[in-house]
């Protein structure tokens, strides 16, 4: 998941969807 979260951030449009992933946590 670490790996896959890296990648993300690399995309940086996947890291907007990952910071709203935490706020529906």
């Amino acid at each position: 998941k670490a790996f896959s979260l890296a990648k993300s951030l690399s995309t940086g449009n996947s890291k907007s969807f990952f910071v709203r992933q935490i706020n529906l946590e």
